[in-house]
Order: structure tokens, then sequence, then C-alpha cells
């Protein structure tokens, strides 16, 4: 007989998964089971349908459930939710709402790519049918269906991260006032403060109303209640970011990591034998860190995806895991970071030196030139990078990429500063943006290094190794 793998979540990292594993074991009986309605599709471009940019929500579907069936032979089951799973008997229960009726699921194999879900905290009135979290094509259509039919004149966002940003900015182009309301002291905790700024300033110029320090203590028919007072809200975009939606994993007894996310190996293995997860659900190793933690990206779900498919396929492949790369953009301003912020290298235990510089996006005289700000973070005693944010205008931020490729090589800042990186005035300045960064942060690493007897190594301590 063949060997069953059931797949919970029909996404990135599932569908990644199961088209993988089906490439290496044609005889694989392979299930998916999606509570929502559509597979392998794009959140991240969510924003961009609502805004106007994007037409429409299939096109950010890459394949549909019925091209799975067809091309992969991969039974793609919607608008079924796997409900409890039973790991000693192998079985799983699924609620299929289409025909309102449960099934009990054997399995050899589990993969678990539930993703994550956003944060709603006991706040009186985030139930409410104005208050819409964003993280699925279904919340997208929901969501649209109740701004085209309501005023949509106020509009609140709660949580100034990525998402919460970029909704503010698709409303701003519907035509609305669009108000975002954070705890924190700064928009992006994923920026160091010095570079958030930049980021606030431009939504300001743009119109929308920026109010950090404030907490909602309650949403209202029409408004949203906070420490700071009342605002009008037709319409309540939850934006405070994403928990790992592990909970049916953890209920059947898999064990749980950082943030609640699944534990699991440099395999994507979880320590339940024949059960794996991949994506937004579980742990990722940071390899500048050297901890595990959650992250919650679309690149590092399929990547994981992948690993795990090959694996259970029957091949070999590993993880290596994550540098912390994110970009994004908020109107007119482009944001970009890897590695460590300053803040995240003194949590490490980094002793770190960080550098800022204000620059352009080409060269300063070149027509279209943006400014662009470059802050760098290194290892103080051996020059290695440890991190890099841009903020700047069009053709700042996939400057990261340089960065990423530099952090995750672990060169140190005077060998970034010799990199044979491309140069012409449409495009930079004659010394890029990234190099200029590495020439004042290998001053300051050489400003504050011990010195060494001329015949040592450089000292650089060796870093535990992740799960096998």
């Amino acid at each position: 007989m063949s060997k069953r793998v059931v797949v919970v979540g029909g996404d990135a990292a599932g569908m990644s998964a199961a088209s993988q594993a089906r490439r290496r074991d044609p005889g694989l009986e392979i299930i998916v089971l999606e509570k929502g309605t559509r597979t392998s599709y794009s959140a991240c471009g969510i924003p961009y349908h609502v805004s106007g940019a994007v037409d429409s929500l299939d096109d950010l579907v890459a394949r549909t459930p019925q091209e799975f069936r067809d091309k992969y032979r991969i039974d793609a089951r919607m608008r079924h939710e796997a409900m409890a799973v039973d790991l000693d008997r192998r079985r799983i229960e699924v609620r299929d709402h289409e025909h309102a009726r449960t099934l009990v699921l054997g399995f050899d194999e589990l993969v678990v790519a539930t993703g994550a879900r956003p944060m709603r905290p006991p706040i009186p009135g985030i139930d409410g049918e104005r208050i819409f979290g964003v993280q699925t094509l279904d919340d997208a259509e929901v969501l649209l269906e109740h701004a085209r039919t309501s005023r949509c004149r106020d509009v609140v966002v709660v949580g100034a991260g990525y998402i919460g940003l970029e909704m503010a900015e698709a409303f701003l182009a519907w035509g609305a006032k669009v108000t975002v309301v954070d705890t924190a002291d700064q928009v992006m905790r994923t920026l160091d403060a010095d570079m958030a700024v930049h980021v606030a300033d431009t939504m300001r110029r743009r119109g929308i109303d920026v109010r950090l320090g404030e907490a909602v203590e309650a949403f209202e028919p029409g408004a949203v209640t906070t420490t700071a007072g009342s605002i009008p809200a037709d319409l309540v975009i939850l934006g405070m970011g994403v928990t790992p939606n592990s909970h049916l994993a953890g209920e059947a007894g898999v064990e749980l990591g950082s943030r609640g996310a699944i534990r699991v190996d440099r395999r994507q293995r979880t320590p339940s034998q024949g059960v794996w997860a991949a994506g937004d659900c579980a742990e990722s190793f940071h390899r500048v860190s050297q901890r595990w933690l959650h992250v919650a990206l679309g690149t590092v779900a399929n990547k994981q995806g992948r690993v795990l498919g090959v694996n259970l396929g029957g091949g070999y492949a590993t993880f290596p895991g994550v540098v912390g790369t994110a970009i994004t953009k908020v109107c007119e301003t482009e944001v970009a970071r890897t590695g460590l912020t300053e803040v995240e290298a003194v949590t490490a235990g980094f002793d770190h030196v960080a550098v800022t510089i204000e620059t352009t996006s080409k060269a300063g005289y070149f027509p279209g030139a943006r400014p662009m700000t470059v802050k760098m973070v290194a290892e103080r005693d051996t020059g290695r990078l440890l991190g890099v944010q841009i903020v700047g205008g069009e053709g700042s931020a996939k400057r990261i990429d340089t960065a990423a490729v530099a952090i995750t090589a672990e060169m140190s800042v005077a060998d970034v500063i010799e990199l044979d990186l491309a140069y012409a005035p449409p495009f930079s300045s004659v010394w890029d943006p990234i190099a200029v960064a590495a020439r004042e942060a290998a001053r300051a690493v050489d400003a504050g290094r011990d010195p060494l007897p001329a015949e040592s190594p450089v000292r650089r301590a060796a870093p535990p190794a992740p799960r096998s």
C-alpha cells in the first residue's frame, strides 16, 4: 500500500512541501486540508489589491486547487478544517464545512503548515463586525466587501508594523482619513528608533495621523477609544503582528518552542515521530544571533516547505536558517533591514559599533536622485558585519540584498568595502551606499579595537550548532 501524507494548510509552506514530495516520490498519497477556499496565494499582495494596484485577488494565486489535483495528483480539499490530531492512532479529525460533516482520516506522515494568525488581544469590542485582521485572501474578500458598502471615510489601523503600515497606505489611496495607533514610541519595531523616525515622518507628510505611545482601550460603534481619547472609525484594521498558529500541533502533544512556534530541526522534523512542520507556524534558526525564533515571512515559508518536501519524498535537504531580511514600501519611502539591529545586537550579547550615513539613491547630480539613510552594525572586535538598515527613496531598499549576502558569508566590514559593486550614475554614486557605510563602520571598528599581537589571528567565538 502507498504511504499517506496529510498536509494541514494549503498555502506557501504546505503546497511547497506537497509539490516537492510528489516530485521525489510518485507513489505517495498526498491529501491537503485547507480551511479556506484557495491554495498557494500571496498574502503579501493583499494591501496592493486593497489599494487598487492589483486588479483581482485571483491574480495573487500561483496555483489553484484544481491545478494541484490535475498536474500533481495532490488531493487538495478546500474548506476542510483539521480539528484534532491523535498521534498514537495516526488519525486526524476533519470538519468538512462544504458538506457540514466531520471525517476521520488516517495518515502515515503529517505535515503541519497552519501558518500564523493575527493577534487579537482581549479588548472590548474586538470581535465587532467592522474589525478586520488580514491574513488570508478570504479575509481580504470580506474586508473589501465591507469597505465598499460602508462609508469608509475614517479608517483606524491598530499596530504600526509591516502589514499595518501597508494597509494604512492602501486606504489612503481610497481617499480615507487614516489613523495609525501603536502602544510603542516608534513605528516598525523591527528597525532601530533612529531609522524608524524617517518612516513616521513620511507617513505624516502624506496625511496619515500617526499616534504613538497610545493604547486602544475599546472598539465602539463608529469609534476607537484609546488612552488619549476617541478616534472616529468606519473600519478598523488589526496590524498588531501575528502569532504562530500552532494550537492544533500543541494540543496533539507536539513540542513548541520560541513564541509558541513548533519546534523543528534543520530538516523540518518535529520531535514527534512522523510529524513535520514548516512556515509561519514553525521555528527558524537565526544565523547571526544563533538563536531559534519565530519568523513569519513568505520567503522563509517557501524555503522551509521545499526542504520538508525533499526530505519527506526520500531525499536529503536542510534549512540553514535566516538572517532576518525584510523589505517594504510605505508611501514613497522604501524600507529594508537584514541581520541584527543595534538593539538586537545588544540583546544577542555582541560588543558592537554602529554608524549611520546619509547619501542618495543615484549619483547626487543625476535627475531623480533620492535621499537615502543607511545604518550599519558590526562586531567591535572582529569587524564582522552584523546588520544593515536602509530607509530612502525609490531605488534604495533592494541594496539590502548585498548586505544579506555579506552577512550570510560572515564577511567583515573591511571585506564589504572591497566588493566589486556596479556603478553608473543612474543607479549609484561611485561608492555604493553599502560600501560607504562599511567604510565608516571599519573606521569605528579600528578606533575601538583592542590591540592584538601581530602574529595573533582575529578572535572569533565559535557559535553553537543548530539542532540536528
